[in-house]
């Protein structure tokens, strides 16, 4: 049975390797395999800075978690940005992407957060699309990708 729940110390390494793989493996619309664009963006992922986010003060990071196993890592600002949302390719369609958008969306909104907003790659946004997110602004580029979409959505 997957579960939602605060990201440890200890599972900076299983979440850093979830979102490179994420990256690598699923984004391919987005990076092209192009290995420059696929370098800057998985330059700060790393299991030292998991940890650093994971004691953020004013930001949540959460995981998806089934029998001990990472299914999917997320993290959402005290202000409703959601600066990471990846799933693992193994758990890919199997639920972990939504129940997770869901918790980082309840926590912002605990948090006193009236809108959600966050930066989609095109492999995301028809999720993002399908789960009530609408764009917010020209595309951004991010990490010299074409493709980079400001998304928001008011949280209720």
């Amino acid at each position: 049975m997957m579960r939602i729940r605060n990201a440890k110390p200890e599972d900076a390494a299983a979440a850093c390797e979830v979102v490179r793989r994420s990256i690598v493996e699923l984004c391919v619309a987005d990076h092209e395999g192009d290995p420059a664009i696929v370098a800057r963006w998985l330059n700060n992922k790393t299991p030292e800075n998991f940890r650093v986010w994971i004691a953020r003060p004013d930001a949540s990071l959460l995981v998806a978690v089934e029998g001990g196993v990472l299914l999917a890592v997320g993290m959402i600002t005290d202000a409703g940005e959601a600066l990471l949302n990846y799933v693992s390719p193994d758990a890919r369609f199997r639920g972990a992407s939504r129940a997770l958008l869901t918790a980082l969306e309840i926590r912002a909104r605990e948090r006193g957060a009236a809108v959600c907003t966050l930066e989609s790659t095109e492999t995301a946004l028809r999720f993002y699309r399908s789960n009530g997110y609408s764009e917010a602004g020209p595309p951004t580029g991010k990490f010299g990708m074409a493709s980079g979409y400001r998304m928001a959505k008011p949280l209720r």
